[in-house]
């Protein structure tokens, strides 16, 4: 038998080739109306080329794939395309419409001939879908003589399906942009934008470019060349593409939501397959997988040189490796593989993240990232395999990169006074949706009015017996005359829906009144615990939960929820999930809630439990509408966390949520996990009134 160079080439590639195909593309000209994904169907065999996900929401190809699909020079960027992917286990395909929003190089192409280095196109996914992604190289350079795999898209059956072939490069092209594909198969037409994928290593390391008809083989381009994005936003394309990416792959590998393969798992089988000392001398999959995530929660470097100059102090000496420079912190981690001399992987690159979570940043680390990425460093090391001398090491450097860190004034300083709110609520009369459900039967009665102030209505209209898809269409008339009555000039008015918790779920954010657009991005939209009458005659609920001021029990009731209230307002407001443990969604039992500080907003990522959260009082409560397919809820709690941080204060948060769904309908891939989000904004000083609810005819 032979355990040489081909047999391990062969078993990388069974491990791999399900994952790259998972996240694999076909990309052609964009999706009309509900057409079958069948071969034969409009636009479905005219392939224009491969492309493949390497974040949520961003698909990577070549810049002629998009540029010269369905044949002449086109514009580019902002072109709309067609992307069919596969969004789960099985032969099932789905099409997503895309829009290019980069293209490399920048510069208008003439028709005809090669498309010129790097030939990159980003592509941005029109809807938040469900689909896999590829892990891409932290490395500077590609290692031009790899085992590698080449996968496209190719119509050799008669119908569109990915495939992989196994090769090996041969050197490289254009000082590194390029590499070229042995000639051991063919490149087809249609695998032009596939993935290049290092079967040693297990990293996507290229773009399939071109075919060469007369030698064989053909090119591709290195992803490093994604580094030459322009950075005209905060944190440049290229950083923010990486961070999704890293965060993905450190998501999966925490999730315990579902049992598929994920690349963490490919590469420690890989790991554990692989001969030689060293191995024992890096970090293991998982550890990689997890660094990486903790530096995606931190801001940029602040420079190219910052990044150099840690990588330089961590080996010794100067980085002279060949390659692009860095722009984020994996880059740097990249360029310390393969230390020279004796060594160790591993201990180099828990000393290069010990200094970064110290190191200076953009702006300031959230909510205690660096602190997080250090209590990982600290933990890792306290691992077997490390010498307490370097414990001893890392705790010292941490010390002393923070006390450099205070010298150079980074910190805030203590009592500094909190930053005002990013918006309010315009003031004025606001908008009370009340809806009330018949038990078990699939009916709801419905009640439009104007919520003038404390007790105090103007209703606008009402119904009986709507059924849950009819909800919006019977509402919509009073709901726009209602609106019409409260906006002003510089504002539109705040529209409430007061429903029972498990009524959570209507997607009135996304009804349709008027102009085309969501009610949920033209205004801002709250959640209200429902106003049942209580036996003081006052509502029941945190709301209402006594008049002001009272002597009994409701009385109390109503002091402790309004100081709650104030609190959350002044800030700063904190995330707890209430939840959500281990990935798994659970019901927060209510003695646990009500030891949960003042300034505490409970984020929910399932509808599940709010009974518990209303009878413990809060007033304000973040959650959202599972999106279909489930998945992790990983980036549902971090953008939370994110957008409590920046909110600071708790009244800014409704003008907040309506510019995450406004940036969500925008098609921003960042924003997607705000997907289906509520607030529950249950202002004591602001009852709700005491009506009973409609009866319809039972």
């Amino acid at each position: 038998m032979t355990y040489g160079r081909t047999a391990g080439s062969a078993r990388a590639f069974e491990i791999l080739e399900p994952l790259v195909t998972a996240a694999t593309v076909r990309v052609h000209a964009p999706p009309h109306g509900y057409e079958p994904d069948e071969y034969g169907a409009p636009g479905a065999h005219d392939v224009w080329g491969s492309g493949f996900f390497v974040a949520p929401g961003w698909v990577l190809t070549c810049a002629h794939v998009v540029g010269e699909g369905g044949g002449g020079a086109v514009r580019t960027v902002g072109r709309e395309v067609g992307i069919t992917f596969a969004p789960g286990v099985g032969p099932a395909t789905g099409t997503v419409a895309g829009r290019v929003e980069c293209v490399l190089p920048e510069a208008p192409v003439p028709t005809g001939g090669m498309w010129p280095a790097p030939d990159l196109a980003l592509v941005r996914v029109l809807d938040p879908v469900d689909h896999a992604c590829v892990w891409l190289t932290d490395r500077p350079r590609v290692n031009r003589f790899a085992d590698v795999a080449y996968f496209g898209c190719t119509d050799d059956t008669g119908r569109p399906e990915t495939t992989g072939r196994p090769t090996r490069l041969r050197g490289d092209l254009g000082g590194s942009a390029m590499v070229r594909l042995g000639a051991d198969d063919e490149v087809d037409p249609g695998m032009s934008g596939g993935p290049v994928v290092d079967l040693e290593r297990g990293e996507v390391i290229g773009v399939v470019k071109a075919r060469r008809n007369d030698r064989g083989g053909g090119l591709a381009v290195s992803v490093t060349q994604l580094r030459t994005l322009p950075s005209t936003a905060k944190t440049g394309l290229y950083r923010r593409v990486l961070r999704a990416h890293d965060r993905y792959h450190h998501d999966q590998h925490q999730s315990d939501q579902n049992t598929r393969p994920t690349w963490t798992d490919a590469h420690t089988r890989l790991q554990d397959g692989a001969a030689g000392e060293s191995v024992g001398r890096c970090l293991t999959a998982a550890e990689r997988t997890t660094l990486t995530g903790l530096l995606a929660e931190l801001p940029p470097p602040a420079s190219s040189e910052a990044v150099q100059r840690l990588v330089a102090d961590v080996l010794g000496e100067d980085w002279t490796g060949l390659g692009m420079a860095p722009l984020t912190w994996r880059d740097g981690l990249g360029m310390l593989y393969d230390p020279a001399g004796e060594r160790s992987e591993a201990a180099v690159m828990l000393r290069y993240a010990t200094d970064v979570s110290v190191a200076e940043h953009r702006e300031t680390p959230l909510s205690g990232a660096d602190e997080d990425l250090w209590d990982w460093v600290r933990a890792t090391a306290a691992g077997g395999r490390f010498w307490r001398s370097l414990r001893k090491d890392l705790g010292d450097r941490r010390e002393a990169g923070l006390a450099a860190r205070r010298h150079g004034g980074q910190a805030p300083p203590a009592g500094a006074p909190l930053p005002g709110p990013a918006g309010a609520l315009p003031p004025g009369p606001s908008v009370l949706l009340e809806v009330w459900s018949h038990g078990w039967e699939e009916a709801y009665d419905w009640r439009v009015s104007v919520l003038l102030g404390p007790e105090h209505t103007a209703p606008i209209g009402s119904g009986v017996r709507a059924t849950r898809d009819g909800l919006p269409d019977a509402v919509r008339a009073p709901l726009a005359e209602a609106f019409r009555r409260c906006d002003t000039t510089g504002a539109a008015a705040l529209l409430e829906a007061a429903v029972a918790p498990e009524l959570f779920g209507l997607a009135v954010d996304e009804w349709v009144v008027s102009g085309g657009v969501p009610v949920g991005v033209q205004r801002p939209v709250v959640l209200r615990w429902p106003g049942g009458t209580g036996e003081d005659g006052w509502p029941d609920g945190p709301g209402g939960a006594g008049p002001p001021g009272g002597t009994g029990a409701g009385g109390e009731d109503f002091r402790r929820v309004a100081a709650r209230w104030a609190r959350v307002m002044a800030g700063p407001v904190q995330e707890a999930r209430a939840d959500c443990r281990g990935g798994r969604p659970r019901t927060p039992p209510y003695a646990w809630l009500g030891t949960l500080p003042e300034n505490t907003v409970p984020a929910h990522c399932r509808m599940g439990g709010l009974h518990a959260v209303q009878r413990a009082g809060f007033g304000v409560v973040l959650c959202r509408r599972p999106p279909a397919g489930g998945g992790s809820c990983a980036p549902f709690h971090r953008g939370v966390k994110e957008e409590l941080a920046e909110a600071v204060r708790g009244d800014a948060l409704p003008v907040r949520l309506q510019a995450l769904r406004g940036r969500a309908y925008g098609r921003d891939p960042d924003a997607y996990w705000a997907t289906g989000l509520g607030l529950v904004w249950d202002d004591p000083g602001r009852p709700l009134p005491t009506v009973d609810p409609l009866q319809g005819d039972l």
